[in-house]
């Protein structure tokens, strides 16, 4: 009776110790602040809204050639085309901002994986999902990342 109370008194301790473990294990990451610290990302950022202005700039464009236009048909006609050249333009650049994102959460997913594990961290979550304890990989991660290029 007495070896089986110790019996579960250790396993009792083996497993809170381990959940302490597991609870300093924690990594969380500012995932925005490596998006703007990272020159890759930040530069596909940037090369993003441009195209974004560009879709802008073409409606503005559009708009003036439109107010030329003296007839109804020809205006009917002209906004239908420039809404089949405008959907076309958009739906090409939702897919390659799509990509684009995609690309930046790959390297950085990799980028924390790769500190994770020298860490010896079990999981990296958003800093939003913390609210005391962990360790911060953000500066970490911004680090290996501009070091890679």
């Amino acid at each position: 009776m007495k070896s089986l109370k110790l019996l579960i008194i250790g396993l009792a301790i083996t497993l809170f110790a381990g959940n302490a473990v597991l609870a300093e294990g924690l990594g969380y990451i500012d995932y925005q602040r490596v998006v703007e610290s990272t020159p890759f990302a930040r530069d596909t950022m940037k090369s993003l809204d441009s195209k974004a202005l560009e879709l802008q700039q073409y409606l503005v464009d559009k708009e003036k050639e439109y107010k030329s236009i003296d007839t109804p048909i020809q205006k009917k006609n002209f906004q239908d085309k420039v809404a089949n050249d405008f959907k076309a333009k958009e739906t090409a650049y939702l897919k390659l901002k799509a990509k684009s994102e995609n690309e930046i959460y790959e390297k950085i997913k990799a980028a924390a994986t790769d500190i994770m594990v020298q860490h010896k961290l079990t999981a990296v979550i958003s800093d939003r999902a913390v609210f005391v304890g962990g360790m911060d990989i953000t500066n970490l991660v911004i680090e290996k990342l501009k070091g890679s290029k």
